[in-house]
């Protein structure tokens, strides 16, 4: 696939790439995953005034650069480079998604805060007993005088510890797994009722288990129409799988490099491993992996603002290639590096356990095969 960026869009990708490799190496992500805190607040503070990505896909009118899609993949695949933990995908593609589809009356003030790096969001919208059924809640917001009062529990709520705000999927209507019923809200995450586990999660992230509590929120938090949700969760969430696409050819390229890399150093028998036909073989699968799933994230990208059914068609057409690229390339990245390569001091195990999450995250490789073939009988009916 040939795929020119637009000159401003070059100068984003360059501007982000030069600061992750100056600040965010190896070692200094390591030191951010093993603190207290989890993420670096300054780092963020940097991207929304020094760089002013936090605004990349938002409007000029709204304080951001005019961007939209295609600057959330360029920005998300260096940020897969690098491993990156804040959260800008719960916050920018997640938040901001919200905020630009509902129609919410106070959008404007809530991405003021996005691209300003005061407003921290992530997406609750999971449950235990939910696997990949967005619309399957247990959690309740119930109608109390003007406003609504939220009992549930959320799970791997990730960028939970540290965001100021939760959008939150609940049921206002109908039975648990019903399509009408779901209402999206926007939550301060310091009402009283609201209760955090947070954990770190195996790819270096940190997540919450959010238990809600008789949590009294008013009127205004309700994104959207009232049990009318799940059309807008179904494309937000789409949107954010195009962007973790993205960042599985961040990891992925990282993954083959890396490997290329460690396989024209390592000796055996007096060669470098790199001359062994076996796994030429192998490093050449790898990479045509890797640019199969560049050229599908592209695509998925491209196909954002279509129609509902083409848009969803892209987009798990992309998450099953690039779940098995993940797998392939990260499997084959460890068997080459052999047992070293999933050891904490060596990046390549980082790289690995990232691409595992990504895998799974948003749906797996069978619950899209399922998808792109329903929504192709569809098509075709």
């Amino acid at each position: 696939m040939d795929f020119n960026f637009t000159e401003e869009q070059s100068m984003v990708r360059d501007t982000v790439a030069s600061f992750l490799q100056d600040k965010y190496d190896f070692e200094t992500r390591r030191k951010i995953v093993a603190s207290e805190s989890g993420w670096r607040a300054d780092y963020w503070k940097a991207f929304a005034e020094e760089l002013g990505i936090l605004g990349a896909p938002f409007s000029e009118e709204l304080g951001g650069l005019g961007g939209g899609a295609i600057d959330n993949m360029i920005i998300m695949e260096e940020f897969g480079k690098a491993l990156v933990i804040e959260p800008y995908l719960g916050t920018v593609v997640i938040g901001g998604g919200f905020m630009k589809h509902s129609g919410y009356a106070h959008a404007a003030s809530v991405i003021e805060g996005i691209v300003g790096g005061t407003t921290t969001i992530a997406f609750a919208y999971a449950e235990p007993q939910g696997r990949y059924t967005w619309r399957d809640l247990k959690t309740t917001a119930k109608k109390d005088g003007s406003g609504y009062i939220l009992n549930g529990h959320k799970a791997v709520v990730v960028g939970a510890p540290f965001a100021s705000h939760l959008i939150v999927t609940a049921r206002t209507g109908g039975a648990q797994r019903d399509a009408g019923g779901v209402s999206v809200f926007l939550v301060d995450k310091s009402l009283p009722g609201i209760v955090t586990r947070d954990y770190p999660t195996v790819d270096g992230n940190r997540a919450s288990e959010v238990y809600f509590e008789n949590v009294s929120i008013p009127a205004d938090a309700l994104i959207g129409g009232e049990g009318e949700g799940l059309p807008l969760v179904d494309k937000v969430i789409d949107e954010a799988t195009a962007a973790v696409g993205a960042e599985a050819v961040g990891v992925l390229r990282k993954l083959h490099e890396n490997t290329l890399d460690y396989a024209k150093q390592r000796k055996q028998f007096g060669t470098a491993i790199a001359n062994f036909q076996v796994l030429q073989h192998r490093m050449v699968d790898m990479f045509i992996n890797v640019e199969q799933s560049v050229s599908m994230a592209y695509m998925a990208t491209i196909k954002i603002d279509e129609n509902d059914a083409t848009r969803a068609q892209a987009i798990s057409a992309m998450k099953v290639q690039i779940g098995r690229a993940c797998k392939f390339v990260g499997q084959n990245a460890i068997q080459i590096h052999g047992g070293m390569g999933m050891t904490d001091e060596l990046a390549i195990g980082h790289y690995f356990k990232r691409a595992s999450i990504i895998e799974g995250q948003f749906g797996s490789v069978d619950h899209h095969l399922k998808r792109y073939e329903s929504l192709s009988f569809a098509a075709a009916a």
